[in-house]
């Protein structure tokens, strides 16, 4: 579901975009339109560096005291979506990102997506696990794999024939010291 809703989105926001650009232009004019988005963008550039900088001031301060970040990391993440939506050009990706960035509306744009985070799990949990039963056995589709050798982590014998024997060193190379 969540693969649809993002291709919609980014296919129908910039009809939107130019479909408000436009309304607005023919309420107060071109000029009048382009000089507010500017305006907008500017503003926005300002909010955002101000609050991006109170946001990693938390979170280095509450890292500072060893607690868990997790509102100030939030609130990281929000300034940073926020800034993105503030520098894209259009009233609507303007209005999210205010409301992302703004110290005023970002608690509640925060606990908003938290309580949907949350309803999310509980559903996740409620479909069952994520693995069937036995998930990385050997054999199965789901084995995980060392980086390094290609082997399961889990082997405990490598697979096919092993051939015994011991590694020698080269006489001509020089014996490392």
């Amino acid at each position: 579901m969540l693969p649809l809703v993002m291709v919609l989105a980014f296919l129908l926001m910039p009809i939107l975009e130019i479909y408000v650009i436009i309304q607005v232009g023919q309420v107060i004019g071109g000029w009048w339109t382009v000089a507010l988005l500017l305006v907008e963008s500017l503003l926005g550039g300002w909010i955002v560096r101000r609050e991006g900088r109170r946001a990693w001031n938390a979170l280095k301060e509450t890292f500072g005291r060893g607690a868990m970040p997790d509102r100030e990391l939030a609130d990281a993440a929000l300034v940073l979506v926020g800034g993105v939506l503030l520098l894209t050009p259009g009233f609507v990706t303007d209005l999210f990102g205010f409301l992302f960035v703004l110290p005023f509306t970002r608690p509640l744009v925060r606990r908003t997506l938290l309580a949907y985070g949350a309803r999310r799990m509980k559903a996740a949990q409620a479909r069952g696990p994520l693995f069937p039963p036995g998930a990385g056995a050997a054999g199965s589709p789901f084995e995980v794999f060392d980086p390094f050798g290609g082997r399961p982590a889990d082997a405990r014998q490598p697979r096919g024939p092993v051939v015994q024997g011991e590694v020698l060193r080269d006489d001509d190379r020089p014996a490392a010291p």
